[in-house]
């Protein structure tokens, strides 16, 4: 009997995050990982309490969406100081940041703007972000919505 209910635990904690990460881009969002860490950890102590799949169940679903909402929280403070970036930095002068929560650090140079095929505004932005001690280095591309907010492309 326990060794049924672990294994519907973990097969509830498994497609959760299967779900998750079909969201996701090549690198989870913190909200993403979050909500798979949440759904895991709700998924164990529903199963704790309620000693079947319904709290299983119950248990993975609240701590999924409680671990989406905190790691996506973290995630606005970075895409605020990125569209800070976007919107005022000048062309090839690097802009950089920490992020008090993470401990994460950045570095972005935003290319000059341009207008793109599609009539939008455009503007790349080269970043470097240090994370757990290690140099990620990727291109991001932002472009002006009909409200003028700068919406992630890549």
């Amino acid at each position: 009997m326990q060794k049924k209910q672990g294994l519907q635990m973990a097969t509830v904690a498994v497609i959760f995050m299967l779900i998750t990460s079909g969201c996701a881009t090549t690198t989870p969002s913190k909200g993403t990982s979050g909500a798979a860490i949440g759904a895991a950890t709700g998924a164990i102590a529903g199963q704790a309490i309620g000693h079947d799949t319904k709290g299983t169940l119950l248990g993975a679903a609240v701590g999924g969406l409680l671990g989406y909402i905190i790691g996506n929280e973290m995630d606005k403070y970075d895409q605020a100081q990125l569209n800070q970036v976007y919107e005022t930095s000048p062309s090839n002068q690097r802009t950089q940041w920490v992020n008090p929560d993470t401990n994460r650090s950045y570095s972005v140079t935003p290319k000059p703007a341009y207008t793109a095929p599609s009539g939008q505004v455009c503007r790349e932005a080269e970043i470097l972000a240090t994370v757990d001690g290690r140099p990620e280095k990727v291109v991001s591309l932002a472009c002006r919505d009909n409200n003028g907010r700068w919406v992630i492309q890549k």
